[in-house]
Order: structure tokens, then C-alpha cells, then sequence
């Protein structure tokens, strides 16, 4: 498997790839947007920092790619959509870098409060103007972080730290976790009209684009700060800039901007806001850790499957990918048969999972159930990271349910498809915890190997049936490795499950179905 590194990372992490067998490593930053999509075309895996832009273009260009990787925490840098589209996974590395952003976020409050830019200008240029940086004491003062992600609670505690009311808003945290931790939870309104300081830590996404503009500084203190080593886009500089220029906000510290870098920004004419070039990151510690993270964290991924810290897909532990492996191999097989089975398109799926399965969360296991499915049939490569968003714009319905109650088996798999008014019904289990069976068909009872090329077929219940199937497997050339016949509880009817050497060539096929009792047939590789 080939890994491109397309932006400077430490050599520690470079160093742990390349010790990796069967990893090769193309280690060559600073190339043009061009070269990088060229040379992304035949790898496996795509590491950057935040210069490379990973684009639709360059994803959908590289046919063999399945993790992207970025050694940082913010991903705006990468299309998200497009690379879950085409199946690739993206990783982030989000508590790598969290001390060094959180420690310069407390050092741009200091910055704003004791105009140390400003003075150390000043004495530089032979000037001893003290009068002019008086400074503002932040203890006692209260200071408002919108985000208590891990950057947000680090910064949380170093303001403590430093005798400061730390008082936080963020809708996904609990009322518990801020009591935990000592920190006040209030409304974003409430938490911007009593704060001295604004610290921001949360991501860009649709809903806190421009989450800052001219109706939230309104809501500031009169004579507050902003500060903002989260993102750019968070932030609308238009009306910061008119929240500043009015007088309304005392100062700003800025380490990230709407466009970096900000040339000709209006911004830079301001004396009351303090710039830093986006060095939230960079720290030696922190790179190392970043480098190192996301290095191991792409190893991980390609060679045992376990998706650490990414974006577009739940995070599994090991040892609970161990036990759900066998189970996510059963029912893709299950969707792949029933893809096979239907005459006509599916448009809704229910997975069931009953028994011992039940401990495990089904979610992993109904997606596989998608990839079975859509596999195949879809123009670009279906895994558990498009599968659902594949089959909603095919007009495919997922439900998922789970019990610890069972019958004859330990653990079961029911996947049923509902296609134009007929209903699917597959059941399977697991024998010895490992290897995947069929043991149910709408009510016929059959149990058969999921593994190989199968041949099914519908059949009316009366002898000869099998035998005129062999001889016409016999004429092409095909051998019979296993065979299971069961029949149907309800009417004379049966089916087969036929295990066969190799696919059907259409001639063969065509003669099966052929037979006069055959009234329908199907052939599946799995």
C-alpha cells in the first residue's frame, strides 16, 4: 500500500510509517495542487497538514484511495462530501494539538490585556512610552469560551488557573460534565453580554459559519475582547471590523482569518487587534504529536481496519471490531443475496439482530447489509463509509432493530427487503462465532455456507428437479461443492442453495433456467 505525504510533517511520524511492512511511503511536500493530485492517483492514502487543499478533483482522480489524513484537527481544508462519497474515510488527530491552541489563546488574552505587541514595538524603536500600554488586570474578570470541545476545556482550566469566572456555552455537553468541571454553562446571549473575553473553540461548519457577526457583537459587553484561534470563517470581519472601528469592542486577537493569508485586509490598518499567522499548531511538541498521531492513526486504519478519530465514520474500538467482524462479513453476504434475489429494486431494508449479536450494536451491521447490497451496482466503490448516504439517494430506507431474544440459534441476522409489493426475508447465523450461514428464506429452511459462487434456484416441489439441474451443470463444466434443498412450509414449492465451481457462463445459466420446473434462478459471488 502506497502512503503520499503531501505536507511537512515531523520526521518521527514519517519515520513510523516507513517502519510499517508492506506501507511505502511517498514523502514529498510542497508540490502544486497538479503534482499532488498526480501523484495521489495510485496511493492507498493521502496525509496533509492545512496547505494542501484536498479537492473533489483530486479525490475522485485517485481511484485507489481510502484514507485521508490530516495531522490537525480542522478538516475545511478537505472535501469532506466528496471523499464520503467515494468511500474514504477522514481521519483527524483533534486532542494532538489541543494544549498548544488553548496555551495561545491565554496568550493572546494576555496580549490584549497588557498591549505587549504594541510595547515591544515601541522599545524597539527607542520609545519609552508607558503611559500609552496601560494594561487591565484579568483576574476577577469573566471569560466566555463558545465551544468545550477538548481545546475549550483545556483553555477552561488554564483560566482558572488564573483566578478568572469561566463560564462556557456549547448545546452538546451536559449540564453534568460543565458542574464536573467547575465551569458556569449559559446560553450563547447570555454568555456574550457578561463576558470580559471571548475565547472561541468550536469547528466551521454550516451552522457556525459567520457564528460571530453583527447581530452577536451587538449582544458583547461594551469594551469587550474577541478572541479567536479556532477558525477563520467563525468569525464575519465585516462586522468585526465595524464592532472595533466603532469603539464597541476594546481589541481582538486574531489567529485565524476568513482568507489566510489576510493581504489588504482592513483588518490590519486596526491598532486595537493583535495578529498572530495561524499558529495555533505550532509548537515543536505539537507537531511531533500531530505527525506521530496521524501516522499511526492511517497504519491502523490499512492494516487492521480501525478507524481512529474519523470524521465521516463512527468510531469502533478494536476489540469491538474483532467481535463485530464476523458479523459485519454475514450480513454483507446477507445483502448481496438479497440483491441477487430481487426482481425488482429494493426500496426499504430492516436488519434484525437477535441473541447474543444484541450486545453489539446493530448500526455496523445494517450499514454492512448496504454495501452487500449496493455493491456492484453503483459506479463508484461501496463501503461502510457511503454505503448509507449511496443508498438514500437511491431511495433505499435503513431501519434497525435489536433483542436479546432467539429460538434455534445463538445469534441471528434477519436482513428483509421490501421491493414493489414482495418482501425478502434472509436469515442467517454464525457458526462457531466465525463462519457465516444461511438458515432462512422467507419460510423455507435451509442452511447453507455463504463463501464461493451460489447458485439458487425456485422450484416446484416434485422429484427430478435436482438431477436435470446437475446435468446442466454437468454440460458446462461446472462442479457441485455443496448442495442444500429446502422446502416450503406453506405451498409445493423448494429452493436450492448450490454451491458451484465458478460463475455460470450465459449459456449454462440460461439452460437452468431452462428446466421446466424452475421458475426462477439466481447466481451470487460472495
Amino acid at each position: 500500500m502506497k502512503v503520499f505525504v503531501a505536507d511537512k510533517i515531523s520526521e518521527k511520524g514519517v519515520d513510523y510509517l516507513r517502519g510499517i511492512s508492506g506501507i511505502d511511503v511517498d514523502f514529498t511536500p510542497g508540490l502544486s495542487q497538479q503534482d499532488v493530485t498526480e501523484r495521489l492517483k495510485d496511493a492507498d492514502g493521502l496525509i496533509v497538514r492545512s496547505a494542501v487543499k484536498v479537492t473533489r478533483e483530486m479525490i475522485e482522480s485517485a481511484p485507489k484511495l481510502k484514507v485521508i489524513g490530516r495531522a490537525g484537527i480542522g478538516v475545511d481544508n478537505i472535501d469532506v462530501e466528496a471523499a464520503t462519497e467515494r468511500g474514504v474515510v477522514v481521519l483527524n488527530t483533534p486532542d494532538s494539538n489541543a494544549t498548544t491552541t488553548a496555551e495561545l489563546a491565554v496568550a493572546h488574552m494576555f496580549s490584549l490585556s497588557r498591549n505587549l505587541p504594541a510595547a515591544s514595538a515601541s522599545v524597539r524603536a527607542n520609545e519609552w512610552k508607558r503611559a500609552e500600554f496601560m494594561g487591565r488586570e484579568i483576574t476577577g474578570k469573566t471569560v466566555g469560551i463558545v465551544g468545550y470541545g477538548t481545546i475549550g476545556r483545556i483553555a477552561a482550566s488554564r483560566f482558572k488557573g488564573l483566578q478568572m469566572n469561566v463560564v462556557a456555552y456549547d448545546p452538546f455537553v451536559t449540564a453534568e460534565k460543565f458542574e464536573q468541571d467547575g465551569v458556569q454553562p449559559k446560553s450563547l446571549e447570555e454568555l456574550l453580554s457578561i463576558s470580559d473575553y471571548v475565547s472561541l473553540h468550536c469547528p466551521l461548519i454550516a451552522a457556525t459559519k459567520h457564528l460571530m457577526n453583527a447581530e452577536r457583537f451587538a449582544l458583547m459587553k461594551q469594551g469587550s475582547r474577541l478572541i479567536n484561534c479556532a477558525r477563520g470563517g467563525l468569525v464575519e470581519e465585516s462586522a468585526l471590523i465595524e464592532a472595533l472601528s466603532s469603539g464597541h469592542l476594546a481589541g481582538a486577537a486574531l489567529d485565524v482569518y476568513e482568507s489566510e493569508p489576510p493581504k489588504d485586509s482592513p483588518l490590519l490598518s486596526l491598532d486595537n487587534v493583535v495578529f498572530t499567522p495561524h499558529l495555533g499548531a505550532s509548537t515543536h511538541e505539537a507537531q511531533v504529536a500531530v505527525g506521530v498521531a496521524i501516522a499511526e492513526q492511517l497504519a491502523h486504519f490499512l492494516v487492521e481496519g480501525e478507524a481512529i478519530n474519523a470524521i465521516n465514520l463512527p468510531r469502533i474500538s478494536r476489540d469491538v471490531l474483532n467481535r463485530l467482524q464476523p458479523y459485519l462479513q454475514l450480513s454483507r453476504s446477507l445483502g448481496r443475496l438479497l440483491s441477487a434475489m430481487s426482481s425488482t429494486p429494493v426500496c426499504a431494508v430492516k436488519v434484525n439482530v437477535n441473541g447474543q449479536a444484541a450486545e453489539l450494536d446493530p448500526h455496523p451491521i445494517a450499514v454492512e447489509t448496504l454495501v452487500g447490497l449496493l455493491s456492484g451496482s453503483m459506479s463508484v466503490p461501496v463501503n461502510s463509509v457511503n454505503a448509507e448516504s449511496l443508498a438514500k439517494r437511491q431511495g433505499i430506507s435503513l431501519t434497525e432493530s435489536r433483542s436479546q431474544e432467539v429460538h434455534d440459534y445463538v445469534s441471528l441476522v434477519t436482513v428483509i427487503g421490501e421491493c414493489d409489493g414482495e418482501q425478502i426475508e434472509l436469515t442467517g447465523t454464525l457458526l462457531g462465532e466465525t463462519h457465516p450461514r444461511l438458515v432462512g428464506y422467507n419460510d423455507y429452511e435451509v442452511e447453507s455456507t455463504l463463501e464461493g459462487t451460489i447458485l439458487i434456484t425456485h422450484h416446484s416441489d416434485k422429484p427430478g428437479v435436482i438431477g436435470a439441474v446437475g446435468d446442466a451443470l454437468g454440460d458446462g463444466n461446472i462442479n457441485i461443492t455443496r448442495m442444500h434443498v429446502g422446502d416450503s412450509s406453506s405451498e409445493n414449492k423448494a429452493m436450492a442453495v448450490i454451491g458451484i465451481s465458478s460463475p455460470l457462463d450465459d449459456k449454462t445459466f440460461e439452460a437452468v433456467k431452462a428446466i421446466p420446473a424452475i421458475e426462477r434462478a439466481c447466481q451470487v459471488e460472495l
